[in-house]
């Protein structure tokens, strides 16, 4: 979408199921290997019961809907902040759902950003900045 085009109280949203692979993977990407994520006996020790998926991974799926969905390609992630309010397991499905807050100048657009479990608990919540695309002129 263009900068034009995005109103108030748009929204977009990606569901996905996080799987073991998709750990270890952002494991390797990152270099995260916090036990908590990849050592299955150190994690049953924790207040957790099981391993956990990185918060990190979790907040990404925001991305996925600022480049894919709202406002789409071309958009410009600026700022996120994140709380994470409940543990993602392996094999969780997480909905990470964005919404227009407020248009701001230069095509700045305010998002609030919640993503919820199958249960419908929030586990991650906050607020991103993106620069919306512009259209192209002639």
């Amino acid at each position: 979408m263009y900068s034009d085009e995005i109103c108030v109280g748009d929204s977009a949203s990606f569901e996905k199921t996080l799987s073991e692979s998709d750990v270890y993977t952002f494991a390797g990407v990152t270099g995260d290997l916090n036990p908590a994520h990849v050592n299955a006996r150190y994690a049953e020790s924790t207040k957790f019961g099981g391993r956990i998926v990185h918060g990190m991974l979790t907040g990404s799926l925001f991305s996925t809907v600022f480049g894919t969905k709202l406002p789409g390609e071309g958009a410009i992630y600026l700022s996120q902040s994140l709380e994470f309010t409940a543990p993602v397991m392996i094999g969780d499905t997480v909905k990470a759902t964005v919404t227009v807050t407020e248009l701001l100048e230069k095509g700045r657009v305010r998002f609030e950003t919640v993503a919820t479990n199958q249960d419908g608990t929030v586990v991650a919540q906050g607020e991103a900045v993106l620069v919306a695309p512009r259209r192209p002129t002639d």
